[in-house]
C-alpha cells in the first residue's frame, strides 16, 4: 500500500511539472501581447524624442509619456499656419512609426528624408519625420 501511495505521489509530481508553464492567469499579460511586440518599436521611436523643425515656424516636440508606459509619446506641435493648428497629442509606437490622432484625423509619423516630406525647403535634409506629403519636420 505504501509503495502504491509513493508511486501515485511521484506521478502527480511529475505530471505537475510537465504542465505548460506558459499558462497565464486571467487578466495577466500573455506571451506575444502588443506590449512585448511593441518593445522593439519604441526602442526605435525613443530616438525621435526632442525638437524637430518644419518650415515657416512649424515644429514638433516629442516627449515620452511616462505615465502611459513604454512606446507612448506626447507631441506638442504647430502643424499649420493657422492659429488653431497647434496642440498636444498622444501617440503610440507601431512597427511603422508613431500613430496619433488630431483634429484632422488619424496620422502616422514615420522616418524619412527631406525628399519624403515633399517640401522643396527640406529636400537636402536627411533626418526627418513625415506625417504626410507636405508635412514634415527635420533635424540638422
Amino acid at each position: 500500500m505504501i509503495k502504491t501511495a509513493l508511486a501515485l505521489s511521484t506521478l502527480l509530481l511529475i505530471s505537475g511539472c510537465a504542465q505548460n508553464s506558459n499558462t497565464a492567469a486571467p487578466g495577466s499579460p500573455h506571451a506575444g501581447t502588443s506590449t512585448e511586440q511593441s518593445e522593439p518599436h519604441h526602442q526605435i521611436t525613443d530616438q525621435w524624442v526632442g525638437r524637430w523643425i518644419g518650415v515657416e515656424g512649424l515644429f514638433l516636440d516629442i516627449s515620452k509619456n511616462e505615465p502611459a508606459g513604454p512606446g507612448h509619446y506626447l507631441f506638442e506641435m504647430q502643424y499649420g499656419l493657422d492659429a488653431d493648428q497647434i496642440g498636444t497629442f498622444e501617440g503610440q509606437a507601431t512597427a511603422e512609426g508613431i500613430r496619433f490622432n488630431r483634429e484632422d484625423g488619424q496620422h502616422l509619423l514615420r522616418a524619412g528624408d527631406g525628399e519624403a516630406t515633399g517640401m522643396k525647403w527640406l529636400l537636402e535634409k536627411e533626418d526627418c519625420l513625415v506625417v504626410k506629403t507636405g508635412e514634415g519636420y527635420c533635424r540638422d
